[in-house]
Formats: structure tokens, C-alpha cells, sequence
């Protein structure tokens, strides 16, 4: 019985021997975290590789849209623009008005500046029609005639005059008594202004557009000037006619930058 105990024994110890050479003969597993973390870090750096690159591609993509952009024909004409300001204005319509076109092709108007010399009477109170030089002034699809500035368009037009009076006793001792001690009377001097219309529609009837003027208190011995400008919009049709007359005319400054008159059309 004892050798049976002791058999069972020494059986138990080889199979407890074996068993532990047999753990031996196996290699170790390996931990699985360092494969989860060399697995995390690989996926972050493809992550971080294909956003460089997307960035790069959509750079590269923005870039040359860019570059389409500044070749376009649609960027050409702002350049062409500040080169050939003039031809451009012409082909766009909007801007015809801005522009020099050809004398044929231009809006009707007129200005002319007074004739000169003119010699009025002193002493005249009476209106007198002033006379233009339409030599030296400008006259587009419009006419002039002894005073009249000539409709050749209907339409709405701008019609402006300016004139200028001015008085200064320049006598001297060479000049007779009666021009030393007696100028004329200028202190209480009425300077008046009209602009008439003569319509073709009623048989040439003359029709005061504007009125101005002043009545002057100018001393003798110094001197006195006094301007009066008026303008307005009026209707006119192929015919008709305007005019100019003041009072006191040989008062009148009879220089081309004082003294003028004109019209543009307006409009249809």
C-alpha cells in the first residue's frame, strides 16, 4: 500500500515536471497594446498625409483658376479701357455723351459771345436788341441772324445768356468842358435783362422767357460793374428764334468772357 502511495507520487511530480517543460517549449504571446497603439499612430500619420495632400490639390486647384481668371477675355477690356479710353466709350452706348464725337453727329447748340465794338447812344433807356458774333463763336445744327439765335431741331433746350455792365468817368483834361462837369447820370442806373422767344406757331410773336435786373446806385468818379445771368429749359420746334435785349446798352462790357449767350438741346 505504502509503495503504491509512493508510485502515484513520483507519477504526480514527472507530470507536474512535464507540464512545466512543456510551458517552456512555447514562445511567449506578445502583449496586443503595442499593436493598437503602432496600428493608432499609422492611421494618424495616412490621416495627416491625405489632408497635405487635399490641401495641396485644392491650392493647386484655386490657383490655377486664378490664373484662368486673369487671362480671361472678360479682364482684357479694363486694360484695353485705360489705354483706348475713347474707342470703348464709343462702343458702349452709355457713354456716348462723355465722349467727342463727330461734328455730325453731335447735340445742336449754340454760344456766342457779344460783338464788339458796338456803339450805343448814352443816355438810352430804351431796350436794345445786343448783337452776336457768331464768327468767333460756336454754332452747331443752329443759325444766327442779326441778333437771333435760329432753331434748326426741336426739342427741349437749355437756353443761358450773361451780361455784364460796367461804368468809370475817365475824363480828363483833354476832353471838353461839359464831359468834365456834367457825366452822365449813372446813380440811379436801371440794368435789365430779357430773353425773348419768337415762335414759328404764333406768326414769329415774341414771348419773354426771362427777366433780371437791378437798379443800381454806382458813383461817378469810380468804378462799377454789375453782372446779371439767368438760364432755363424751354420747348422750341424748327423756326423758332430767341433774342437778347437789356437796357442801358452803352453800358454794356463788351467782352466775350462777360458777355454771352447760348443754348444745348436738352432732350426731345
Amino acid at each position: 500500500m505504502a509503495a503504491t502511495h509512493s508510485s502515484e507520487y513520483r507519477a504526480y511530480l514527472r507530470n507536474a515536471m512535464d507540464i512545466e517543460a512543456g510551458q517552456q517549449r512555447f514562445p511567449p504571446v506578445p502583449s496586443s497594446e503595442p499593436t493598437y497603439r503602432s496600428l493608432f499612430i499609422g492611421t494618424l500619420a495616412v490621416m495627416g498625409i491625405l489632408q497635405v495632400a487635399s490641401s495641396v490639390a485644392i491650392l493647386l486647384h484655386l490657383t490655377g483658376y486664378l490664373h484662368e481668371v486673369d487671362l480671361s477675355p472678360s479682364s482684357r477690356p479694363s486694360l484695353e479701357m485705360e489705354s483706348e479710353p475713347v474707342v470703348h466709350a464709343l462702343k458702349d452706348p452709355r457713354k456716348k455723351s462723355r465722349c467727342k464725337l463727330p461734328k455730325d453727329a453731335t447735340t445742336p447748340s449754340a454760344h456766342l459771345p457779344i460783338r464788339a465794338p458796338q456803339e450805343f447812344t448814352k443816355k438810352d433807356y430804351s431796350m436794345i436788341n445786343i448783337k452776336w458774333d457768331d464768327q468767333h463763336g460756336n454754332l452747331h445744327k443752329m443759325s444766327y441772324d442779326d441778333g437771333n439765335l435760329l432753331v434748326s431741331e426741336s426739342g427741349l433746350y437749355y437756353v443761358y445768356v450773361k451780361t455784364c455792365f460796367r461804368y468809370y468817368n475817365i475824363g480828363g483834361p483833354d476832353e471838353g468842358r461839359e464831359a468834365r462837369t456834367r457825366p452822365p447820370d449813372v446813380s440811379k442806373a436801371q440794368l435789365i435783362q430779357y430773353v425773348y422767344h419768337k415762335s414759328i406757331k404764333q406768326n414769329s410773336r415774341k414771348v419773354l422767357l426771362m427777366k433780371t435786373g437791378s437798379t443800381k446806385q454806382w458813383n461817378n468818379t469810380s468804378y462799377n460793374m454789375y453782372c446779371a445771368q439767368q438760364s432755363r429749359v424751354v420747348n422750341l420746334v424748327e423756326g423758332d428764334a430767341l433774342f437778347v435785349e437789356v437796357s442801358n446798352a452803352w453800358l454794356l462790357d463788351q467782352e466775350a468772357e462777360g458777355t454771352y449767350f447760348g443754348a444745348v438741346k436738352w432732350g426731345n
